[in-house]
């Protein structure tokens, strides 16, 4: 590297000389060949740093034989720690700064078919992902694919991450995508699971936009999204704010022939009354009645407390009592949300009513657990 800048030193100073004496001005006679100072100087930096470059990647491969054969006499030695093993020479180079070549080790440890495991792919992602090295996230990530017949959810969130700072337009993403619809999967993954975990993974970092294209991307190239991708799409639209967007989708839902379960009007309906949107959230409600599908608990305690919010007290009981029908157990939540809108309307009777059947009810309210989401 010093030499290439005294070089280029050398290269200024021989142009600014040309440039400002007139004796550098010199005839050359016709068929003859004269290359100046400056024309050298340039010639012998070209040269150089080709030089440079073939030795660094000289180094790089050198880097890469003695880690792979000091990996490979320390299996020998101790086959059983062969995936502890690995991963510390990687993390090494990580640490070292050397990502790129802990991704070539990778490679090269594949190719003696040893597979470390996924901790150690999503390590290099990480790091591949701090210093915006998106190209070695995607090639990692697509390593793992060949190499796991089941991935973990950690190395889809190792891929989402290593994107968020990328500039790249999106090509790098979209390529990959196509990549991995192209790709053989084993009978236990299948493809349309592989794509639907990679969109939750961008949703939950975050990346509604990229979640988006992934899953507008795979409808163009003719792979048909199922109930997951919909209700994975449904819920980051909504928690997006994108309220339209989300009823757009539920509608293209339905017009696929992709029947809604509870999940999709669960969705629908928190978000909508998280929006305010409680005249909709009535129309879905029968809808889901008609389709015989109940809300469930978590939904119901939303709806409740959303028409308490703005005083709609006959669908607060419309709804508590369709509950209790339906033999889902009210939470203290629900008891509460009713005492006060009867309080705020000046039913003092109602809510005292209320009040005394949530105290003798006590021991059989649902608790929190009751609250948990069932796995989407």
């Amino acid at each position: 590297m010093r030499s290439l800048v005294a070089i280029l030193g050398r290269t200024l100073f021989f142009s600014r000389l040309c440039l400002t004496r007139k004796s550098c001005m010199i005839s050359v006679p016709v068929g003859s060949y004269w290359m100046s100072p400056l024309v050298n100087s340039i010639t012998e930096v070209v040269t150089n740093y080709k030089l440079i470059a073939t030795h660094a990647s000289l180094d790089e491969d050198k880097i890469v034989e003695r880690n792979l054969n000091v990996i490979l006499s320390a299996m020998e030695n101790d086959p059983r720690s062969s995936g502890g093993i690995c991963t510390a020479h990687l993390l090494e180079l990580c640490n070292a700064g050397k990502v790129s070549i802990a991704a070539r080790l990778l490679q090269s440890l594949q190719g003696k078919n040893i597979f470390p495991g996924p901790d150690a792919y999503n390590l290099i992602m990480e790091a591949a992902g701090k210093v915006n090295k998106v190209e070695i996230v995607s090639q990692v990530f697509k390593d793992l694919l060949i190499s796991c017949e089941s991935l973990p959810s950690s190395s889809y969130f190792c891929l989402a991450k290593g994107f968020i700072s990328t500039n790249d337009n999106n090509s790098l993403l979209l390529r990959l995508v196509e990549e991995v619809l192209e790709h053989n999967f084993p009978r236990s993954m299948m493809v349309l699971t592989v794509i639907n975990r990679i969109i939750f993974a961008f949703a939950k970092s975050r990346q509604f936009d990229k979640a988006l294209l992934i899953f507008y991307q795979i409808k163009g190239l003719n792979c048909m999204p199922d109930l997951i991708t919909y209700n994975t799409v449904l819920d980051m639209l909504g928690r997006a704010g994108r309220v339209d967007e989300m009823l757009h989708e539920f509608s293209s839902m339905k017009e696929a022939g992709i029947i809604p379960d509870f999940i999709s009007y669960n969705t629908l309906l928190n978000q909508l009354q998280e929006a305010g949107r409680l005249d909709l959230c009535l129309v879905y409600i029968r809808e889901m009645s008609e389709r015989g599908i109940r809300p469930d608990l978590l939904t119901y305690t939303a709806l409740i407390q959303s028409f308490g919010n703005s005083g709609k007290i006959e669908e607060q009981l419309r709804l508590f009592n369709e509950m209790k029908k339906s033999r889902i157990r009210p939470s203290i939540y629900i008891y509460r949300s009713l005492i006060n809108s009867s309080k705020k309307m000046g039913k003092e009777e109602l809510a005292m009513t209320l009040l005394k059947e949530m105290k003798a009810s006590l021991p059989n309210l649902a608790g929190p657990r009751d609250f948990k989401r069932k796995g989407r």
